[in-house]
């Protein structure tokens, strides 16, 4: 079971003026036997915020996965993706590649997507687009692959091995 934790990057949904969709989006497509689901907030777009969330769940929550939403895109206040660097020890560039790829034959406007995957410790950390519908393409092209390299990062797969 692998530790989960769900961060919207949202201004006016932290303070409850927008009805956040995109999370529980994500709560929806993982599946409840393979993801547990330790955390979720919706939190101002505040690098400084959104830093401490992600070295919050990464190191007192010890999960595996932490899914953004939100705060990828050309905005002076999405800085989601600087907030995802400032923390990670090394970058898993191919997810987020691979989400953009894909999302580009729906769509021309995920190029216009910053979002970054990387590592901090044992956690995975991926940036999710904002919208319900761009989230639940961009997770559900990439949720068939994400328990083997979680299971790589963590040590588990040597287990699952022998």
């Amino acid at each position: 079971m692998y530790r989960v934790g769900i961060i919207t990057s949202s201004d006016k949904g932290a303070v409850g003026e927008r009805e956040d969709l995109s999370g529980p989006a994500i709560e929806k497509i993982l599946p409840d036997d393979l993801y547990r689901i330790v955390s979720y907030r919706i939190l101002p777009d505040e690098i400084e915020v959104l830093k401490e969330e992600m070295i919050r769940l990464s190191g007192e929550e010890r999960c595996d996965l932490i899914l953004t939403t939100g705060g990828t895109g050309f905005s002076q206040r999405d800085v989601t993706p600087e907030a995802t660097l400032a923390v990670c020890d090394r970058m898993a560039p191919g997810i987020a590649e691979a989400i953009r790829a894909y999302s580009m034959g729906i769509t021309k406007r995920a190029m216009l997507s910053r979002a970054v995957c990387g590592m901090r410790g044992k956690t995975l950390i991926l940036n999710l687009p904002g919208s319900p519908k761009a989230v639940k393409e961009a997770l559900e092209y990439v949720l068939d692959t994400l328990p083997h390299g979680i299971d790589i990062l963590t040590g588990k797969a040597g287990e699952c091995a022998r």
